[in-house]
C-alpha cells in the first residue's frame, strides 16, 4: 500500500500521533524526532500543512507548542531550521484549544479557546461540517476522543526507537480496546514507518457477549 487513505469526509478527525517503537511519545535527553528527521519525511511533512486542518489540541499542549513558536521565531533560537520552520509554522494554521484554565484572549495566533465539553464541542464540529481536523500532541484529549467514537483516523509514524529508560508520556494507557483496519503505509528514507488505520471501539473482545 504506497500511500495514506484516499477519500476524506469535509469534517473527518485524524488522530495523528508520533511514537517511539515501545509506545512513548517523547524521551528525556532526546532531541526532536528523535534525532531521525530527514528529507523524505520533513518533506512530506511540508506537504500535510498545506492540507488545512484544524489542530485540536488541550492546555498543557498549547502552553509547550506556543511557547517553542515564539522561540523558533527568535534569531537563536536553539532549533535547528527545519525544527523552526515547522514550530513557526503552525502560527498561520487554526487551532481549537480545549480549557478551563486559560483565558481569552489567547497569545497564539490563530487559536480559539473553546471551555465546554472537548467531545460534545468536537462532535458539534463533525456535525456542521467544520473541515478537516487533527489533534496535535494532546494525549488525554486525544485518548477522550477516541473512546467517544469521533476518530475517522489513527494514524502513527514509528520511530525505530526503543527508549525504554529515558522514554515519557506512554500512549496507550488508559485506552479502551480498539480494532483497526489498516487504510495506508508507507516507509520514509529507509527507517520511518507511517501506519493509518480506520479505528473501531469496541465494547468487548471479539467474539465475546458484553459483560
Amino acid at each position: 500500500m504506497g500511500g495514506t487513505a484516499a477519500g476524506t469526509s469535509s469534517a473527518e478527525l485524524m488522530m495523528d500521533l508520533i511514537i517511539s517503537l515501545d509506545g512513548y511519545a517523547s524521551a528525556e535527553g532526546w532531541p526532536g524526532w528523535w534525532g531521525l528527521e530527514a528529507p523524505e519525511y520533513l518533506a512530506w511533512l511540508e506537504r500535510e500543512g498545506q492540507k488545512q486542518y484544524t489542530y485540536l489540541l488541550g492546555a498543557n499542549t498549547y502552553r509547550l507548542m506556543s511557547a517553542m513558536s515564539a522561540q523558533a521565531a527568535t534569531a537563536d533560537s536553539g532549533f535547528s531550521k527545519t525544527e523552526a520552520a515547522s514550530l513557526t509554522g503552525l502560527d498561520a494554521v487554526p487551532k481549537v484549544v480545549f480549557s478551563s484554565s486559560l483565558r481569552e484572549p489567547l497569545n497564539w495566533p490563530n487559536s480559539r479557546l473553546v471551555g465546554g465539553d472537548a467531545v460534545e464541542a468536537v462532535a458539534e464540529m463533525k456535525r456542521s461540517g467544520n473541515g478537516p481536523m487533527s489533534t496535535l500532541g494532546s494525549l488525554s484529549l486525544s485518548r477522550s476522543l477516541l473512546a467517544a467514537g469521533l476518530v475517522d483516523r489513527f494514524r502513527l509514524v514509528i520511530f525505530p526507537v526503543i527508549t525504554g529508560r529515558t522514554g515519557m508520556e506512554r500512549i496507550y494507557d488508559g485506552y479502551p480496546d480498539v480494532a483497526l483496519e489498516m487504510v495506508g503505509s508507507r516507509t520514509f528514507d529507509g527507517r520511518l514507518q507511517l501506519l493509518e488505520y480506520v479505528p473501531t471501539v469496541l465494547s468487548c473482545p471479539p467474539g465475546t457477549a458484553p459483560k
